[in-house]
């Protein structure tokens, strides 16, 4: 795909079409105003074929637009994303703007605050057009489990297949637009990278506390993180560079000073260790062979790749995450009882019929099995069997990592163990089944460590995703080895 310019002969690829726009908006070649129109054209009609949007904001990008333009007419700074198009995900709150995470019991709720993140990018010139499609609260990894009367994303390489979980919309609009855009999306345990990985566009998990959470409506605080998704790693590098850095208002959020990740670090011999338990059973064949050719190709490019093993997180990651994840998500859900906000029912029996009543018909299946499962695992008589030693399991999973990278800089596997799944094959998935398809993207989420996928090949079709992971606040090597992996 190649976009022309309005006022402008300029002619750009994908690669360079984010860096280029914004050169010509801040040179005033382009009208901000005239662009932003163009781009709501555009994704009004492609949310008709592939349901990204819950909630759009045209409106809202349309005077934000202006804004930029008055600015450029009179010489003063746009921002770092002057008119680029923005999508949030539904998760993170916009004042004023109804913010579901996906689930019905927040239907109608228009938040008083905006997420930092969101900030951070609107001051920076970025557009907001609209809130995307989830999983609900982020439960799941194929954004099929989205709350009553709320879209499922299609993928735009098949529409008969998900576009994964749980930032599905994120992703889906990311590959289909045919205009600059970013999106920013939110992790807890592979909810950027998984559906990057299966719509063929690149996403980046940082690091915790790299990117304030204020303004998220939680799932699980330890583990959640926010970050962008982009056609390219430029773009992401650019996104993260505006939208990281400390923030007052969430105290888990890193002092460290925020790098200029979009001009990424310069590494020679970079030491790649790839992870022998990613490319063992249950991992498709052409997944492997083409991560392969990828990791291949990185060590025609100069980079020195040895084999690892990690067997603890392998091993015990699933289970490690899902009590943990559950439980703080059984924790958070407890404050949605339809009396301070959203969804409400007509009053009736004492409170715990009427609290019952709500969550009962307001909560999807998925949401009702993790608030059963993270309560029952943080019960008094099983905490300890099942909470505590998750977390202690957790701390070995981190003790691993660091023994890893004494030896290597970056680490390797598929992002996803198979290619993107049809809606057809997933409802014949059973919910372990479900869980696992998580295996290779719960451990950097566990620790907390920096991760990016990045399109490396297509199988049947479908796009596959190559997974980098870095020590904590390492994403200037994520960004350098992942332009070194589009240009070889």
């Amino acid at each position: 795909m190649r976009l022309t310019l309005k006022n402008s002969g300029t002619t750009m690829s994908n690669k360079a079409m984010l860096r280029n726009y914004i050169n010509e908006i801040r040179q005033g070649n382009v009208s901000a105003e005239e662009a932003l129109k163009k781009a709501i054209t555009s994704a009004q009609s492609l949310n008709k074929k592939f349901h990204f949007f819950t909630t759009p904001t045209y409106d809202l990008a349309a005077k934000q637009a202006h804004d930029i333009q008055h600015m450029v007419q009179n010489h003063r700074e746009p921002g770092t994303l002057a008119g680029v198009a923005v999508s949030v995900k539904d998760a993170l709150c916009i004042s004023g703007i109804e913010s579901c995470a996906g689930s019905a019991i927040l239907k109608g709720y228009k938040p008083l605050i905006t997420a930092t993140a969101v900030t951070k990018t609107i001051n920076a010139g970025g557009c907001i057009i609209g809130k995307t499609a989830q999983d609900e609260f982020g439960f799941g990894g194929f954004s099929v489990n989205v709350g009553h009367e709320f879209p499922v994303p299609l993928n735009p390489h098949d529409t008969t297949r998900s576009c994964g979980g749980s930032s599905g919309g994120a992703a889906c609009l990311t590959a289909a637009a045919d205009f600059p855009h970013v999106a920013i999306a939110e992790s807890t345990g592979g909810s950027i990278v998984n559906p990057a990985a299966f719509c063929g566009v690149v996403g980046l998990c940082p690091t915790y506390g790299r990117v304030s959470r204020f303004g998220l409506i939680d799932y699980a605080n330890s583990l959640d993180k926010i970050g962008p998704v982009g056609k390219n790693v430029e773009d992401v590098a650019l996104a993260l560079s505006v939208m990281a850095g400390h923030d007052q208002n969430d105290a888990t959020s890193s002092t460290l000073p925020v790098e200029d990740y979009a001009k990424h670090a310069t590494a020679n011999k970079i030491r790649v260790g790839v992870i022998k338990e990613s490319f063992g059973e249950g991992s498709d064949e052409a997944v492997r062979e083409n991560v392969r050719a990828a990791i291949n190709k990185l060590a025609d490019a100069g980079c020195k790749i040895t084999e690892v093993t990690l067997p603890t997180t392998y091993t015990y990651g699933i289970p490690s995450y899902y009590l943990i994840a559950m439980s703080e998500a059984s924790t958070n859900l407890s404050r949605y009882a339809g009396i301070l906000y959203g969804a409400s029912e007509p009053l009736a029996g004492g409170f715990r019929d009427y609290f019952s009543a709500v969550r009962t018909k307001h909560f999807g299946t998925e949401a009702k099995r993790r608030i059963l499962l993270g309560t029952f695992a943080r019960m008094t008589g099983w905490r300890d069997q099942y909470y505590t030693k998750a977390l202690q399991v957790r701390q070995l999973i981190i003790k691993e990592y660091q023994h890893a990278f004494s030896t290597v800089d970056v680490l390797a596997t598929p992002t996803m163990p198979f290619i993107a799944p049809k809606f057809s094959e997933i409802k014949d998935m059973t919910p372990l089944q479900n869980y696992m398809t998580d295996i290779l993207t719960v451990g950097p989420n566990l620790a907390g460590l920096p991760h990016l996928s990045v399109p490396c090949a297509q199988a049947k079709g479908m796009p596959v995703g190559l997974l980098l992971t870095a020590p904590h606040f390492r994403e200037d090597l994520l960004f350098h080895i992942g332009v070194m992996h589009e240009q070889a």
